[in-house]
């Protein structure tokens, strides 16, 4: 019967298949004529005291049949079997008594002293406020590129326009690194090597320079991997990742001349978001073509296009925002943009989808709480926000204002605690989402290491 058609009626035919119908006022519903009851009461037998009642129906009986029988002693007899037996009862088919109280074998007071032995954790305040504010003029609102990052050398490098700029956390200094002629720029991409010295800067002319952010120096230019932009950058120890509007995907082993000893088709346009994983064996790779890729680094090959591990559909829109998962290696996060606005979460070993959630706005950026299990989000519109997620519950516990545009980038502190966020209102705003540096007391959770990935397959 169709859902739609379901009535609610009190001209039910028997009350066991009389329905209750949903927020409705409850009717009773009138007991029909004696005659035509045909129930009748059946009682808790097991609740009955039959031998008491077999004795006074029987035994109990013979005594006044045959008085002759009956004597003193033998009264007396009767009298205190019956007050040892517990049948001294005027009623016959009687309930029994309540059952005697459960014996407490475990101490009460052991028992509260345990839970209060228990430490309850108390709950991190979450500012809803930037702690600070900076001028960023001439930020390029472009969803597609990458143009903030913390270094583990705690600089922060923003690219505003056609000029990187370094703003050291330590003491607030700000500097500038490079800046290129129009024909190179704008600036599209920015990106730290792991040892925080070294930083990689991304141009529209398609090529990428190599940075020395001590000496102000740049090492060296890398040429020929693309034929358009570069928009996103990702380092694997000596291994620089670059990705570009032409769909490709290319690894650069920077200690050598000719760096080039990868390259990942796959893609059919822009590719806006690249990400490692923990352990720098699978790649991550989000398009302007709606798809993700996973990628084996194992199954690399410097001779021809390698084959990706997993082509993932499920997005119906730009997938840029990429996070790896700091306490489970194999759990990824992707978010899409403005016509798909859900952030999914993968197990890259599948490439089975665990979970999907719609944010109701574009999702431009995301990141992984490393002392706890929480991902920040940052939106487009209509609330330009940032939103701290509980994982994996989903549950949001904190929604940050402040931008007037929607936010772009973010990127986290070498210690976790702070995240910058750059936005398309040209602010960057630094935020103490994860907790103070001084409340961290315990380390990052390491990543687990993956099974089998030093095998290319398995037979």
């Amino acid at each position: 019967m169709d859902a739609g058609s379901f009535s609610c009626s009190s001209s039910a035919r028997s009350v066991k298949t009389q329905s209750r119908c949903p927020l409705q006022e409850q009717h009773f519903i009138q007991r029909k004529k004696s005659q035509e009851n045909l129930d009748r009461f059946i009682p808790n037998r097991s609740a009955m005291d039959f031998d008491y009642a077999h004795y006074m129906l029987t035994e109990g009986a013979k005594g006044k049949e045959n008085p002759a029988l009956n004597s003193p002693s033998k009264d007396a007899y009767r009298k205190q079997l019956a007050e040892s037996l517990n049948m001294n009862r005027t009623r016959i088919l009687a309930f029994k008594n309540k059952p005697p109280t459960p014996v407490d074998l475990i101490p009460h007071e052991n028992f509260s002293t345990h839970h209060q032995d228990k430490q309850v954790k108390p709950k991190r305040y979450i500012p809803q406020n930037s702690e600070r504010t900076l001028d960023a003029p001439d930020l390029v609102d472009d969803y597609y590129l990458n143009l903030l990052d913390w270094g583990s050398a705690n600089v922060l490098a923003i690219a505003l326009g056609n000029t990187v700029y370094l703003w050291d956390a330590s003491n607030g200094s700000t500097s500038e690194l490079v800046t290129v002629d129009d024909e190179s720029g704008p600036i599209t991409s920015v990106s730290w090597a792991p040892d925080g010295r070294h930083i990689a800067v991304g141009l529209n002319n398609s090529e990428v320079e190599l940075w020395d952010s001590t000496s102000n120096k740049k090492l060296r230019s890398l040429r020929g991997g693309h034929r358009q932009r570069v928009g996103a950058l990702a380092w694997n120890n000596h291994i620089l990742t670059t990705g570009g509007m032409d769909g490709r995907i290319v690894n650069n082993d920077v200690r050598i001349r000719s760096p080039i000893v990868e390259t990942y088709r796959g893609h059919e346009q822009e590719v806006c978001g690249l990400k490692w994983s923990p352990s720098g064996q699978q790649l991550a790779s989000g398009g302007n073509d709606n798809l993700l890729y996973v990628w084996d680094r194992s199954s690399a090959s410097s001779n021809s296009a390698t084959q990706w591990l997993h082509r993932l559909e499920d997005h119906t829109s730009a997938v840029k925002a990429l996070a790896w998962c700091p306490f489970q290696g194999n759990l990824l996060a992707s978010g899409g943009g403005s016509g798909d606005r859900c952030i999914k979460f993968w197990n890259t070993h599948t490439g089975a989808c665990l979970n999907s959630v719609d944010t109701g706005s574009q999702v431009c950026s995301l990141l992984w709480n490393k002392n706890e299990r929480e991902l920040l989000s940052s939106h487009g519109f209509t609330h330009n926000q940032l939103t701290l997620w509980k994982y994996p519950s989903m549950v949001k516990m904190a929604e940050l204002t402040g931008h007037t545009s929607r936010v772009l980038y973010m990127a986290q502190s070498p210690d976790g605690c702070t995240v910058a966020s750059a936005a398309a209102d040209e602010t960057l705003r630094f935020w103490n989402v994860f907790g103070a540096p001084e409340a961290v007391t315990k380390a990052a959770p390491k990543a687990r290491a993956e099974p089998f990935s030093h095998l290319t397959r398995i037979r």
